[in-house]
């Protein structure tokens, strides 16, 4: 269990886990709120969000290309096309969790950590080991949640606890957002005790 293969997989589910808290506080603003002009690299949670969107969805179809064995897409720029796709929050939710899902499926199907993925630049195609093209996308994502966590501070809602793993202790905590991911905490660390979620079911 403990090897790197493993460990992009708890990557995946911890950032699908990280997605779900922080978009469900965003789904406490009203569509003003969501688009409102703050400080950040982008101007608003709503192009923040977007931009994480986006780019997933360029890596993570590298990276399944790159899996399968598959050339290299010539039209990745079209996941860019517009770079903001989702003017509200409900629209981008379930096109996130639908994105975390593919890479969850991608880490988890992994048995060579060899490939090396190709994605499309825009004057060249970027050649990259797989290994790197996780850990790279890995960062983005904590990074840019970083700006919109501290964006959702400024408003009425209390931002959500992003900086948590999975210590063992507090599986119990996070039994139901796992639930609702579709997710078990046996399913990232095969052989730990069950968790169970509030309701007394098995998580």
């Amino acid at each position: 269990m403990n090897d790197l293969r493993h460990y992009f997989h708890a990557q995946a589910c911890n950032n699908a886990w990280s997605n779900l808290r922080l978009l469900r506080a965003c789904a406490a603003l009203d569509d003003a709120e969501f688009a409102a002009p703050r400080a950040g690299f982008f101007p608003s949670l709503k192009d923040t969000l977007n931009h994480i969107v986006t780019v997933d969805w360029l890596y993570v179809d590298a990276l399944e290309r790159a899996v399968a064995g598959r050339a290299v897409n010539p039209d990745a720029a079209r996941f860019f096309e517009p770079p903001a796709p989702f003017a509200t929050c409900a629209a981008l939710a379930p096109a996130q969790r639908e994105v975390d899902r593919r890479l969850i499926a991608l880490c988890a199907g992994l048995s060579d950590l060899s490939p090396t993925v190709s994605i499309q630049r825009a004057d060249h195609v970027q050649r990259e080991p797989l290994v790197r093209v996780l850990a790279h996308l890995f960062q983005h994502q904590i990074h840019h949640r970083g700006q919109a966590h501290a964006m959702l501070a400024g408003t009425a809602v209390k931002p959500p606890q992003l900086d948590e793993f999975f210590l063992a202790e507090e599986a119990p905590l996070r039994a139901e957002e796992l639930a609702a991911l579709g997710l078990r905490e046996a399913d990232i660390w095969p052989g730990a005790p069950s968790a169970r979620a509030a309701d007394g079911t098995e998580a």
